[in-house]
Formats: C-alpha cells, sequence, structure tokens
C-alpha cells in the first residue's frame, strides 16, 4: 500500500474519531458528579462504533427497495436510531453501574458518538460507501460534516432522555417511553437529514441554528434529569 493510501486512512480516522472524543469529553462534564465508570464509557462508545458495521449493510439492502430519497433517508434515520438503542440495551442497560436517570443520557450519547466516529471516518475515506453523491456532498462539506455528528447526538440523547423520565417509573410505562424516544429520535434525525438536503449552502448556517437550539435544550434536559429521585418520580 502507498504511503499517500496511508495517510488518507490516517486522516480520515483522524478526522472521524478525534471530534468525536472532543464531544464525549465536553458530555461527560455533566455527569462529573457521579461519574460512570470508564471502562463502561469505553465499552458504550465502542459498541457504537461496531454498530455501524451493522447497519451500513441494512441501509444498502433497504435502498435498493425504496427509490425516493426523502423515503430512503427515513429509513437511515430509523434503521441507526434502532440499531444504537438496541446496542444499549444488549451491552450497557442490564448491568448495575447504570443506577441513575441521567446514566441513560450519558451512554446513549457516548454510544452515539462511537458510531459518529466510525460512519464519519469512512464517508472520508471513501464516500462512495454512502451509495449516492448526495450523501457524499453532505458529508464531504465541513459545516455538514459537524452537523452529522450533533444530530447523532440528539436524536440518541432524545431516547436517554425518555429512558431518563421513566427510569423509577413501572415497567409498562418504561416502554412506552422508550418507543416514544425511539420514535422522536427518527423523527429528528429525518429532519434533519430532510433540511440538509433542501437547504442550499448559502442558507446552511441557518439550518444549523436549530441544531445548537437542540443541544440547548438536551443541556437544560440533562439538568432536569439529574434531580430526579426515586420519590418525586413515584409523585
Amino acid at each position: 500500500m502507498m504511503s499517500s493510501d496511508i495517510l488518507s486512512i490516517l486522516a480520515a480516522i483522524a478526522g472521524g474519531i478525534v471530534p468525536a472524543l472532543v464531544w464525549l469529553w465536553f458530555w461527560l462534564r455533566e455527569d462529573s458528579r457521579h461519574p460512570e465508570p470508564r471502562r463502561l464509557i469505553a465499552l458504550a462508545f465502542i459498541a457504537g462504533m461496531c454498530t455501524v458495521a451493522i447497519a451500513i449493510p441494512i441501509e444498502q439492502f433497504v435502498a435498493l427497495f425504496i427509490h425516493n430519497q426523502f423515503f430512503t433517508f427515513t429509513a437511515w434515520s430509523a434503521i441507526e436510531e434502532t440499531l444504537k438503542f438496541i446496542t444499549a440495551l444488549a451491552v450497557i442497560f442490564w448491568r448495575r453501574d447504570y443506577d441513575e436517570p441521567v446514566d441513560a443520557v450519558i451512554y446513549m450519547i457516548c454510544i452515539a458518538l462511537g458510531f459518529s466516529a466510525v460512519e464519519n471516518a469512512l464517508f472520508l475515506w471513501n464516500p462512495s460507501l454512502s451509495g449516492t453523491t448526495l450523501v457524499q456532498e453532505i458529508i464531504t462539506d465541513n459545516l455538514r460534516f459537524v452537523g452529522a455528528t450533533l444530530i447523532h447526538v440528539l436524536s440518541s440523547a432524545t431516547i436517554g432522555v425518555s429512558l431518563a423520565l421513566a427510569f423509577y417509573k413501572p415497567r409498562t410505562v418504561k416502554i412506552l417511553y422508550a418507543l416514544s424516544g425511539v420514535i422522536l429520535a427518527i423523527l429528528l434525525h429525518s429532519a434533519f437529514n430532510f433540511l440538509i438536503l433542501h437547504t442550499p449552502q448559502a442558507d446552511m448556517l441557518r439550518t444549523f441554528v436549530f441544531v445548537w437550539i437542540g443541544v440547548v435544550v438536551l443541556l437544560a434536559a440533562l439538568e432536569f434529569v439529574k434531580r430526579i429521585h426515586p420519590h418525586r418520580a413515584r409523585r
């Protein structure tokens, strides 16, 4: 393999993983009072990375049967958000360390950042993996690239907030909240894809205003979630 190819791969890995690690550091500071075990944070991040290997083949298979851009990207959003939630269920949510509402948000964000890191690295290295020139245009644009990471965080964190709100509630209520969270996450992810596809480059910053508003809302939700206690939840 030529040295230029190796440099391209290393650049893609760095471009995907380094920003994700910076965001991970930022969000973990929100749980600094009762930090989660580092091994589980790392496990969630790596699990999110591995989930990409499942998501991409499914997305490419689904794309063979859907010939409308809007429905294709909606289906892909549904696949990704569902798989990230399933990953959290399989790897984290059954453990003893998952013992307070805010944990749901933190672990969903870790999984989302791991997923985003590999997805972005793959698209930087080989945009044709996306299967469409539109996605190549989205991923290779700097502003849109950053936005893709944030929307993964916001969408998956929405699931985490839903789980947190039902943390001390009966099992049936937890299931309903989880389902609602996944649906809302899919809608958010799909809405972002729709906006990013139909917004001219000159107006792209306007789209990102909505993403940053979402970040502010998420920070407020985290503060609320931190105050959820068993005796309050039963009221």
